[in-house]
């Protein structure tokens, strides 16, 4: 990663609150020593004093970033490394030539075990291996087609039957059916049937909710049986949807889009330990959305390469579809560097959801898009945000405490998360800058 990194972007990659509330208490300098940045690569590295006798030794891979320390914790970062990411962006680590003899065998073990899985991984395939992969390929293909007809045929059986058992029945009738559809390996699907679950226990209005859920899976099943009948764009739309995504290296294998990109929001989300994190970027001349996504399990880092209110001029390589929207970053151009003003993307509410149309015309299951509006924010019943004579809901959960207070009453841009079920509010350029809020911990 280029340049060092501000305060938000190590808030942004701590575990949690606790451990960042921890490593500020080790920020002095009184507890390091032998640290420092670079020895001719990303690394940043120091000894911090601990209870016991020998300190403990950090390390941080910064392109990842990566980290190692000798203490005890199952955190990453720990509160160590977090203190060490602290002070290198309040400018308290000096570069050095030469990196400290630990933190330099842990990097070149690092590149080591890179190194090899490259050679792994371009290794040329037997003929043997190939057809290894085309018959995985087909089976896999079997499984799927059949998983989609037996979700088609239980869609239909609870149409006939009807609906109202279902909000009594709890998550274990969807559960199952989902469960057989990670079995026939689309894990898309199996997904669409948990969230539906979720709905149907989700209080006062459920059948309505799931009514509309059961229909958008439904036109899938029915899309899927029919791909080879589908517009190419459409097509790939319905693979995404269903689970079946190409591989990062064939999206990097397409054409790049080059642009600056401004992130205007993040958002968390943790299910079954697995963290996923949801970077919105808006380009500057191109004007487009896009959707970066990373995850982690059992508390490892998320990247933090990408923080609300910065901006980067970068490729973009983007999943195809009807809407292309998610996307893998590539090469970067320039430094990250913080917006100078307010999001160039900012549009008035009407505009905002006439572009929403046009998103949900290309790809009608879509769950999420991102506004960056020029509107007031809100408190009541609902909470909402209003601008240019019209007042738009918030998801009933979405309470943004934060972001009232740094909108002060006043018309600011706002980036929202546009959802079925409501907007979730994500940050508020206020006059010193931008402010991200409790949803984009969600």
């Amino acid at each position: 990663m280029d340049g060092t990194w501000t305060s938000a972007q190590v808030e942004a990659v701590a575990p949690d609150a606790r451990s960042l509330a921890a490593g500020r208490k080790l920020v002095a300098g009184t507890n390091w020593s032998n640290d420092g940045r670079g020895g001719g690569s990303a690394l940043l590295w120091g000894e911090c004093a601990g209870s016991g006798k020998a300190p403990y030794q950090v390390c941080i891979d910064l392109d990842e970033p990566a980290y190692k320390c000798s203490c005890p914790s199952r955190k990453f970062p720990c509160k160590h490394a977090l203190a060490l990411l602290l002070r290198w962006s309040e400018g308290a680590v000096a570069e050095q030539a030469q990196a400290a003899p630990f933190a330099d065998e842990w990097h070149k073990a690092r590149a080591g075990r890179a190194a090899k899985k490259a050679a792994r991984e371009i290794a040329p395939q037997t003929e043997a291996q190939k057809a290894a992969a085309r018959r995985r390929a087909e089976e896999r293909a079997g499984r799927v087609a059949q998983g989609v007809a037996d979700l088609a045929r239980w869609l239909d059986d609870q149409a006939a039957a009807g609906i109202a058992a279902l909000g009594r029945s709890g998550y274990r009738v969807f559960d199952d059916v989902a469960a057989r559809l990670v079995d026939a390996q689309v894990p898309g699907l199996a997904a669409a049937v948990r969230r539906c679950g979720s709905v149907a226990a989700s209080g006062s209005g459920w059948e309505e909710r799931l009514l509309a859920e059961f229909g958008l899976l439904r036109l899938l099943v029915s899309a899927a049986g029919k791909l080879d009948e589908l517009p190419g764009p459409l097509a790939d739309t319905v693979r995404s949807r269903l689970g079946l995504a190409p591989s990062s290296d064939d999206v990097l294998a397409g054409t790049p889009v080059r642009d600056t990109w401004e992130v205007v929001g993040l958002r968390d989300t943790t299910e079954e330990k697995l963290t996923a994190r949801a970077v919105w970027l808006r380009g500057r001349d191109t004007g487009r959305p896009a959707l970066v996504l990373s995850f982690a399990a059992g508390g490892a880092a998320l990247p933090v390469d990408l923080v609300p209110g910065t901006a980067v001029e970068a490729d973009l390589f983007f999943y195809p579809g009807a809407l292309p929207l998610r996307a893998l970053v590539g090469e970067k151009h320039s430094p990250v560097m913080p917006l100078a003003g307010p999001p160039s993307s900012v549009m008035s509410l009407p505009d905002a959801f006439d572009e929403l149309a046009g998103a949900l015309g290309a790809d009608p299951w879509l769950d999420r898009y991102p506004l960056v509006v020029r509107g007031t924010l809100r408190a009541g019943s609902p909470w909402r945000l209003e601008g240019a004579g019209v007042g738009v809901p918030f998801a009933r959960h979405a309470r943004p405490w934060e972001l009232l207070a740094a909108g002060g009453g006043e018309e600011r841009p706002v980036v929202v998360e546009w959802t079925p079920h409501g907007l979730l509010p994500l940050a508020v350029h206020a006059a010193d800058g931008m402010v991200t809020g409790a949803e984009a911990r969600a």
